[in-house]
């Protein structure tokens, strides 16, 4: 019984010197908090540069995983047989063979093929196999949007411009957040491998330096899919553009402050079918001028209470300022908009509820397939790798297959869309 009553009175004591002795802080002595806070970004920018050159060394560079012959057949479009026939005959390129036996294709492998088949197209159309856009058919520009942050707009952003590209269209994706976590999953650590005037910003920006969007656009190691990156250098845009607008200079360049994304995608819009553009987590100037050069929006929301309530805000916010913009002669005609659930869990009652009450007032704006909750991406994302690129070996095979199932469903159903637009079947 003592031991226990002696901590108590230990405690007691304390507790009476330091309410009758109090110690003042000499706020003087306490170090300013920008250093503070510098000193913290340091630290953790050398600890993730730490990790990120153990998990990728830097003679490495990151690859998408090789495809099984079933697997390249279906992206294809053909049959296992057909494609084990064409390796026999040594036609296109062949497939690297593993020790059992199994036949594996690159993804550029598979975009060879595509344009051969294409080429020699029997009662098919060659665009069945390349599916690049025609003449008649616009630049897809793709707005993943929320600015509730964690709505899963860049894991969304990764993976559809991912799976674009595994589908044979031509993809640039634009990191527009100066976060930039789109740019580090697709491979470009925004600290590290991105330098001054290489983002977005250089191709929008009022001053001299202002250079061709084509000029900072990067090929990533998925073939088809290019990567405009993004870092903190975005920010200016925020600050230039209310400064640009009060003297006068917002024009500067042949476009309005509203037009300057949908300007610089102008001038490479020949080279791509479909441009994903990942929009900031709050609604400035460069999500803005992000919006004014889409062509479809898709807004990605938790169903939460809270999450749908922000979202609310979000969209009353965006109609008045699309509503400006709109006065001031932007053209503002979109082929679709979307509401993508995320991270849903189908088995919880409350998201349930939330997910039917969107429905009922959104109808056919709610994507049909939502993206479920899956530990397979999380465990991705852990090492900066979208669930396209690690593969059924590396997961439990039910738990990768439910996520491959979930994430191809949302996918298509905007491939669809997109589609659509185009006035295809």
């Amino acid at each position: 019984m003592i031991t226990e009553i002696r901590p108590f009175c230990e405690i007691t004591v304390i507790e009476e010197i330091s309410v009758n002795a109090p110690m003042q802080i000499n706020r003087s002595d306490l170090p300013d908090v920008d250093d503070v806070i510098g000193a913290h970004a340091e630290l953790l920018g050398s600890q993730l540069h730490s990790i990120s050159e153990a998990l990728f060394p830097p003679a490495a560079s990151k690859a998408p995983r090789k495809f099984t012959s079933g697997e390249a057949a279906k992206l294809i479009g053909v049959s296992d047989s057909t494609l084990r026939k064409m390796s026999l005959a040594g036609e296109g390129p062949q497939p690297e063979t593993t020790t059992n036996g199994r036949r594996l294709y690159s993804l550029s492998d598979i975009n060879e093929i595509r344009r051969m088949f294409a080429r020699s197209a029997r009662g098919r159309e060659a665009i069945e196999f390349v599916p690049h856009r025609r003449e008649n058919e616009h630049l897809q520009v793709l707005a993943v949007t929320n600015f509730k942050g964690g709505s899963g707009k860049t894991t969304t952003s990764a993976h559809l411009a991912q799976y674009l590209a595994l589908q044979g269209y031509r993809v640039l994706a634009v990191d527009l957040d100066p976060q930039a976590s789109l740019s580090a999953l697709l491979g470009v650590l925004p600290e590290l491998n991105v330098g001054h005037n290489e983002t977005l910003y250089a191709a929008i920006r009022y001053d001299e330096d202002r250079r061709p969007l084509g000029d900072v656009i990067r090929n990533t190691y998925f073939d088809g899919l290019d990567l405009v990156p993004g870092n903190l250098e975005l920010m200016e845009f925020e600050h230039t553009t209310p400064k640009a607008l009060a003297d006068g200079s917002a024009s500067d360049g042949g476009a309005i402050f509203f037009a300057r994304i949908a300007s610089a995608l102008d001038d490479v819009a020949d080279d791509y079918d479909v441009v994903v553009i990942d929009c900031p987590p709050q609604l400035g100037f460069l999500t803005l001028s992000g919006l004014c050069a889409a062509t479809s929006m898709i807004v990605t929301v938790h169903p939460q209470m809270l999450d749908v309530s922000s979202m609310s805000q979000f969209l009353l916010m965006t109609r008045d300022l699309l509503g400006v913009v709109r006065d001031a002669g932007g053209q503002l005609k979109f082929d679709f908009v979307r509401y993508l659930l995320t991270r849903y869990e189908p088995q919880d009652a409350p998201q349930t509820k939330v997910v039917a009450l969107l429905r009922n007032l959104f109808d056919d704006h709610v994507l049909t397939n939502p993206m479920v909750k899956s530990a397979a991406i999380s465990d991705a994302g852990l090492t900066k790798q979208t669930l396209y690129e690690i593969g059924p070996g590396n997961l439990t095979r039910s738990t990768y297959d439910r996520a491959m199932e979930s994430l191809s469903a949302v996918n298509g159903e905007i491939e669809e869309l997109m589609r659509a637009a185009w006035g295809r079947s």
